[in-house]
């Protein structure tokens, strides 16, 4: 059994079982990772996959365990790779943040753009995707830190360290009946046609939820990923927008109104995420205290060593 082998492995998985797409992403041939694969299964024993002709089908069961220890074996070589660059090349790597829109442009920009002074020669990455796609792409190890709100709190394999609370506004063009009809209520909200985030995103299933409850069914006429866009359209008189507080500026959006509907919904919580095995940088431990201050390097190291016991 090769190294080499666990990396085509574990890269056909991340690719959906397509030899093609992983030999590509490997920068090899599909011959040679067929190859390497046939090596590793007959080095085993067992079949890692199951296969329709030359096509694979769908990982074997002793094939899951052996992905989920490759991956891991792959994530603990990253790790040891890192503890070298840190003390060899201290100031230099890659830092990858995978987040959603409005972390990415209403919570991150202020600690990045003082990252980027401090460490120029860190190149910085930023994925953006809903919170599942957040939390999965650093469990695979895609990324350093994922920034999302609800489900990346429920993964096993991750640290998730709350950063900051926050709730909702409705925002309306202006002169809306809504603005003259205070205080508002689920009722009232839900009689006009309402813009806000895609179900997947930054509370919105917490949203749909609510609205449930309550028994009532708003009328959603379009969703999005970014507050921006919900604005635009608010702007345009195709509905309501209910978004993050945060999302709204009254001068940016002077176009707009704004009433605060905490009072509605129950506060959402945004949660930094590591992986719990994770060997972090120091210039990494030195953006999370840069994007929140109370998550100094020892309660982080405190916290990620409390779960490896």
């Amino acid at each position: 059994m090769k190294l080499i082998q666990l990396r085509y492995l574990c890269e056909i998985v991340r690719q959906n079982l397509s030899i093609s797409r992983a030999s590509e992403a490997l920068h090899t041939s599909q011959s040679g990772v067929s190859r390497q694969i046939q090596l590793l299964e007959e080095a085993l024993g067992v079949q890692v996959f199951q296969r329709h002709g030359k096509r694979l089908v769908c990982v074997t069961e002793p094939g899951k365990v052996i992905v989920e220890l490759a991956e891991r074996m792959l994530r603990e070589l990253d790790s040891i790779k890192r503890v070298g660059e840190d003390f060899s090349q201290k100031n230099t790597g890659m830092l990858t943040i995978a987040t959603t829109h409005t972390q990415a442009r209403y919570f991150l920009p202020r600690a990045v753009k003082q990252f980027m002074r401090t460490y120029p020669d860190v190149v910085l990455t930023i994925h953006q995707g809903n919170p599942t796609q957040v939390a999965e792409q650093v469990v695979s190890g895609e990324a350093d830190i994922g920034i999302a709100t609800e489900s990346i709190n429920t993964y096993d394999k991750l640290l998730c360290l709350p950063c900051y609370q926050w709730n909702r506004c409705v925002v309306t063009p202006e002169n809306h009946p809504l603005l003259t009809d205070l205080p508002l209520s689920l009722e009232k909200i839900a009689q006009y046609p309402l813009i806000t985030y895609d179900f997947a995103f930054t509370g919105g299933s917490l949203v749909k939820r609510i609205f449930n409850q309550a028994g009532l069914e708003p009328k959603v006429v379009l969703t999005a990923i970014d507050a921006d866009v919900i604005k635009t359209y608010v702007n345009l008189g195709l509905g309501i927008g209910l978004l993050a507080g945060m999302a709204y500026d009254a001068e940016r959006d002077s176009g707009l109104r704004m009433v605060d509907v905490s009072h509605l919904f129950p506060v959402s919580t945004t949660y930094l995420g590591v992986r719990k095995e994770a060997f972090l940088r120091d210039y990494v431990y030195d953006f999370i205290s840069l994007l929140v201050p109370k998550l100094s390097r020892k309660a982080i190291f405190t916290a990620l060593k409390a779960t490896k016991f």
